[in-house]
């Protein structure tokens, strides 16, 4: 190529990629002019494929358009999602990164789409590059917090503080390799810190698998960081899908994993065994050939587990999973039939149920009881590849429990012992000091059925589907057997006169309830429709908005054809328009969706008295702000305007306040929103508990290995889900306001404000835990601290805790951005006025 350098032909180059080309240039400019006609025609498609021709024959438009091109690509994608045509949309998106590769806003759109669909791991690489390269885009840091929970979730940082649980595993690690085990698989490795341990023990060849994307190339750094990279195999894929030697070059002599969930079985480690058995691990009692290791066996890490489990009283478990209340709100809930969870645990599996939930009992809320002794209810040989097969054909188990205790039976409460080795073993009991949760398995029963000292409890365990599977079947009292899972046939009718057994026997009875009157509600739902304080207050602030409307309108209101026009967008399920339906003279919208949960509302209206007429659903499946409040009709206007406000997290539901702004515009003169204003309070505290659950503290906890800047980077600076009457922490001050969110004047409003806390005690300031004061009115408030409330509470976790002493003062300057609140704090050395 002897002619490639020269100057001649490159200059030739040069100037025929700047010369003008009337064609193309008119082309560009009918594409242009073209792509704002359609705009204006709101023809969204066409303009984007104007746009589309014209910036790619014409880059150097590129920034005279982008705010057009970015418009139109957004308004366009909205009507793809609305189509289904998301295979469109994605395509559309991917053409506009090809024009706009660093553009963060066209990233940070697309990564929501992303996440929308359930592609957390892309939907992080577009917040995460979106941040780069604008580092103050609100958007993208809130979004990507929103995603970090999903993607490392919470329990990764607690675990991995866990010095006490990491040093076990790695003693029964060390033990073994030093036993002879030299090649070693991590399944589900993380972070990777059990495949490091095993590298570190001496073990020749370490593979580990992880299905998560995210954890799969957090792993990668980290082992790299760690001196490690090229010594450990870390593969993206999960351990059913492996292969010898397509994937590792040998079967390995030892097994390493914590796949376990609170209730053991519930990631598939029984699954992913009985594969590593068949398929990855050498035999336990036979040789391999070929293996590398001709004197060594299989072996897994944990080797097995015992599973222990108790019934239990607990008013918080109870109030999120049955109906408590016999009415709320001046309603009777009498007819509608049986309201639960849908964790429900039964023999046979169901695809409908959950079969458990998971809590941890020392930090309820009111606490709770044990009605019985702890009992062994299985015991598992890991390293038994015909015991992991035959769990899921053990016959079912049937044991009978003596009633320590008298008491309302809310759950079955499960845990276990996971042995190492023999030497190593940790417990996840509610009495341990663990990162673990236990298992709950809650019973639904009658609100007047208790459990007596003496009686024997019933309970049948089972594993048919590889699910741990616990149902409190029946009762024996006096020698006699009451069925809690089938109907008696001699029930005594009920009574007055009734002798404590026909009693019981009428109480089991009103457990029965055919399943097409059962309606299903998330737990905060039932915690919701249990709160008799928050539909009291509901039904108090309707009640006095219907009087002023109906004396400042005396006139209008003779018309007996005139009404108030009330609509509900609260999320789920709710009662609070068949509340405002029932005080007469109003035509309510409900935004419940669930057919089953529209059926329960006509229910109670029917049995309530309520008109037929009188209660609409109507907003079914309608996403955009504008479909949802609009005019009921085209002279009305809404009377009230019901906003759910915070999501049971702890958190302000993202665009509140330009849901807020919307609503506004359409009330009739005099008409509110529900609630007219929000206050936040918070406090300082001192809390370990918060900064362990929050971020990896340090090398020491995790056995020396540089783990945490790695994991770090997914630490969120809002704490959500928090139940802070049973927090462990220590208080610094008292509770302050610290922002006010105004529903009903836009003016009042403001963006950023900065408060002055004073400390009451010594200490390090580590979080600001915060709730809220929800004014339906003037006079009438519901606060998410309340101990009878469906909302948990939130708290912001300082990167860097600050050492106070009593009597010094904090600033905290709080922040205010599309509807999240964010906080910082600082020293305040300014002296404080005593006035």
């Amino acid at each position: 190529m002897p002619n490639a350098s020269t100057k001649p032909k490159h200059g030739r180059r040069t100037r025929r990629r700047h010369r003008d080309d009337p064609a193309r240039n008119e082309l560009v400019s009918s594409s242009l002019e073209s792509a704002q006609q359609c705009l204006f025609n709101q023809d969204y498609g066409t303009a984007f494929v104007h746009y589309l021709l014209a910036l790619n024959l014409a880059p150097v438009f590129k920034d005279f358009a982008r705010d057009s091109f970015r418009f139109t690509l957004f308004k366009w994608s909205e009507e793809l999602d609305s189509l289904g045509r998301i295979q469109d949309l994605f395509s559309c998106y991917e053409q506009a990164l090809e024009l706009f590769p660093d553009d963060e806003v066209i990233l940070n759109s697309m990564g929501e789409h992303l996440f929308r669909m359930g592609f957390r791991d892309e939907a992080a690489g577009h917040f995460h590059k979106a941040l780069k390269m604008r580092p103050d885009f609100p958007e993208a840091r809130e979004n990507f917090y929103r995603v970090a929970n999903w993607l490392v979730e919470r329990w990764h940082f607690l675990m991995l503080n866990d010095h006490g649980r990491n040093r076990k595993y790695q003693r029964a690690i060390d033990e073994a390799v030093r036993s002879g085990r030299s090649t070693v698989l991590d399944i589900g490795t993380g972070t990777g810190i059990l495949g490091m341990c095993a590298k570190k023990a001496g073990a020749a060849h370490v593979y580990a698998c992880e299905l998560s994307k995210t954890m799969y190339e957090l792993a990668c750094e980290v082992v790299s960081d760690n001196g490690l990279g090229g010594k450990i195999n870390i593969l993206h894929m999960k351990s059913l899908e492996m292969e010898v030697p397509r994937d590792i070059p040998q079967r390995v002599s030892l097994v390493v994993t914590e796949t376990v969930d609170a209730g053991l079985f519930g990631e598939g480690i029984i699954e992913s065994l009985i594969h590593a058995w068949h398929n990855l691990l050498l035999p336990r009692q036979s040789d391999d050939e070929g293996s590398g290791e001709p004197s060594a066996t299989g072996r897994v890490i944990p080797a097995g587990a015992t599973v222990f489990a108790m019934a239990v009283e607990c008013p918080e478990i109870r109030r999120h999973h049955s109906l408590c209340v016999a009415s709320v709100g001046g309603l009777s809930l009498a007819a509608c039939g049986e309201l639960r969870s849908p964790v429900c645990c039964s023999a046979m599996p169901d695809d409908s149920m959950e079969p458990y939930t998971t809590e941890r009992l020392s930090r309820l809320p009111g606490g709770y009881s044990a009605l019985t002794q702890p009992f062994t209810t299985l015991s598992i040989d890991f390293n038994n590849v015909q015991e992991l097969e035959g769990l899921s054909s053990r016959p079912l188990q049937k044991v009978w429990l003596p009633v320590t205790q008298g008491g309302k039976l809310d759950a079955l409460a499960l845990w276990f012992q996971l042995h190492l080795d023999q030497d190593n073993s940790l417990s996840t009991g509610p009495d341990e000091d663990t990162c673990w949760e236990q298992a709950i398995y809650p019973v639904h029963t009658s609100k007047d059925f208790a459990l007596k000292s003496g009686d024997k409890l019933l309970v049948e365990v089972s594993c048919r589907d590889a699910y741990l599977r616990l149902c409190s079947v029946a009762v024996l009292r006096d020698g006699r057997e009451i069925r809690l899972d089938k109907p008696t046939p001699d029930l005594a009718d009920p009574g007055a006169h009734q002798n404590p057994e026909a009693q019981l026997c009428s109480a089991l009875a009103s457990l029965q309830t055919d399943f097409e009157d059962v309606c299903l509600l998330e737990s905060a739902e039932m915690a919701l429709v249990n709160n008799a304080e928050y539909h009291r207050s509901f039904q108090d602030a309707i009640a006095q908005l219907f009087a002023q409307l109906k004396s400042a309108n005396r006139e209008k209101m003779q018309d007996s054809s005139d009404r108030f026009y009330v609509l509900d967008v609260s999320e789920g399920f709710s009662l609070l328009s068949l509340m405002a339906a029932s005080q007469g003279r109003v035509k309510a919208y409900s935004s419940v969706e669930k057919s089953k949960q529209q059926e329960v509302l006509k229910r109670l209206a029917r049995s309530n008295c309520i008109p037929e007429e009188s209660l609409e659903f109507w907003l079914n499946g309608t996403e955009d702000d504008q479909g949802v409040l609009q005019r009921p009709s085209t002279e009305k206007l809404w009377s009230a305007i019901m906003l759910d406000c915070v999501e049971t997290c702890g958190l302000v539901r993202q665009k509140l306040m330009e849901k807020a702004s919307l609503a506004r515009c359409l009330l009739e003169e005099g008409g509110r929103i529900f609630p007219e204003r929000i206050v936040v309070h918070g406090m300082l505290v001192e809390s370990d508990m918060l900064l362990l659950e929050s971020a990896v503290q340090g090398r020491e906890p995790t056995l020396g290995f540089n783990i945490a800047p790695f994991i770090n980077q997914f630490t969120v600076p809002v704490h959500v889900f928090l139940d802070f009457s049973t927090l462990e922490c220590k208080h610094l001050s008292e509770s302050v306001e610290l922002f006010v969110l105004d529903l009903m004047d836009t003016n009042a409003n403001y963006t950023s404000r900065e408060v002055k806390v004073k400390a009451t005690s010594s200490g390090r300031v580590t979080a600001i835990p915060f709730w809220y004061q929800i004014y339906l009115n003037e006079e009438i408030c519901v606060s998410t601290l309340s101990h009878n409330s469906h909302w948990k509470q939130a708290a912001v976790v300082l990167q860097e805790p600050l050492e106070v002493g009593s009597g010094d003062w904090i600033c905290l300057t709080v922040n205010l951005h599309k509807s999240t609140i964010s906080m910082t704090a600082r020293p305040d050395t300014q002296p404080q006025n005593m006035d």
